[in-house]
Order: structure tokens, then sequence, then C-alpha cells
């Protein structure tokens, strides 16, 4: 960890760094799904049941907002990283490749796969990245390309 600032440019494709690990509690995933995403299989493992789930799973955008919370406290450790990211642009390829159920534990990789200096906004650059998200059996849950902005290094 360092107070220095991350810019852009101290930004290497093939960088990567690892976030979690965050168990997933059955009381969070069946409150998310009432608000979020309410489909049965979501919300009871006898709704689930008759499904090709079998049992409870958290909902895909469950599953996402995980990985935020993990990337984002992992990301705040570093005050001089936290300083130069200025949020995200999107996100290519999100895949939620295996149900997510309580009691899992997840944990995450992410890894620099392209930068670009921005052409309109010079005081910021693109970083690709490909994230994934791992259970407690080191089986991937979830995959995805964010693409976010970071802040350049001033003249």
């Amino acid at each position: 960890m360092t107070d220095a600032t991350v810019y852009f440019e101290d930004i290497e494709v093939g960088d990567s760094f690892t976030f979690g690990p965050l168990t997933v509690s059955r009381e969070e995933t069946i409150a998310f799904a009432a608000e979020f995403d309410a489909q049965p299989f979501h919300l009871s493992d006898e709704a689930a049941a008759t499904t090709h789930f079998g049992t409870l799973s958290a909902s895909g955008w469950h599953t996402t907002a995980l990985f935020m919370k993990m990337f984002v406290a992992e990301i705040q450790r570093d005050p001089g990283r936290q300083a130069a990211s200025l949020g995200a642009m999107g996100v290519d390829e999100l895949r939620w490749l295996r149900p997510v159920r309580p009691g899992d534990t997840l944990r995450g990789t992410s890894e620099v796969i392209d930068k670009k200096a921005s052409q309109s906004r010079p005081e910021m650059g693109i970083v690709r990245s490909k994230v994934t998200i791992l259970n407690q059996d080191d089986k991937p849950v979830l995959t995805m390309m964010p693409i976010a902005m970071w802040r350049t290094r001033p003249v």
C-alpha cells in the first residue's frame, strides 16, 4: 500500500491484483432478490427445486454487486489507487457461469488487458480489465471486462 497516486501512466497491461474473500449469506441473497430480482428461484429453496438450480441461488446481479463490494474495498485499501480512479464507462462480456449459493465464499482477480489515452479528455485514460470471480472450489462464477477511467499524471 502506498499514498503515492497511481496514475494512468503507472498502470501496465498485465498488472493484476486479487480481492475478497466474501461469504454469501442466505439472508442477504433473499433480501437482494426480494428488492431487485424477485424471481422465485432466488427467494426460496422450494421454488428453486422446480428449476435447473435445484436450491436457492443468488441473482446474477447480486453476484455482480458482491464483486463491486469486494473490488471497491480492495481499491480503498490503497489511497494512491483510489485517488486516481474516476469510475467506469461500462462492462463488456458479463457472464454468470454457475450459480452462487448461500454459504459460498467468493474471491476475485482483476488483470489489465488494455489501456489507451482518451482522445477527447487528456486528463484521463481508459483501462480495460478482465475480472474473474471464483467460489471456494476455485470454480469461476462470473467473468466480465470493466472499462474504467483513470486520472492521468498532471503536467
